[in-house]
């Protein structure tokens, strides 16, 4: 009679510490939610370290090169060398703005 008390025992201090496992707190469930948001956050920070890194290298462009200067100047603030001739195309007011043609006008823009 007295055999089954350690196995009694044993299954109870088993099913205790499951209980604590599945539903307590700190529980797998928990960690799992815990996990997903340490993922979303990794993710997030190399989203931004991305960023951080076009905006360190933008810096060091425009610190280094007078043509990044002078490309910001022209398309910011819309500035003119001395003896250039600036030219404003005006669209009719109510037709929009043709999107596909927007590319090759930049493009043939840079090639100036």
């Amino acid at each position: 009679m007295r055999r089954w008390w350690p196995f009694a025992l044993l299954l109870l201090v088993l099913a205790g510490l499951q209980l604590k496992l599945w539903w307590g707190e700190g529980a797998l469930g928990e960690a799992r939610v815990l996990e997903e948001r340490v993922a979303d956050q990794r993710r997030e920070n190399a989203r931004l370290q991305q960023r951080n890194d076009a905006l360190s290298a933008e810096v060091e462009d425009l610190k280094s090169g007078e043509a990044a200067v002078e490309d910001r100047a022209r398309s910011e603030l819309g500035m003119i060398k001395p003896g250039e001739t600036f030219y404003r195309v005006v669209e009719p007011a109510g037709a929009p703005p043709p999107a596909a043609e927007a590319p090759r006008d930049a493009a043939a823009g840079d090639a100036e």
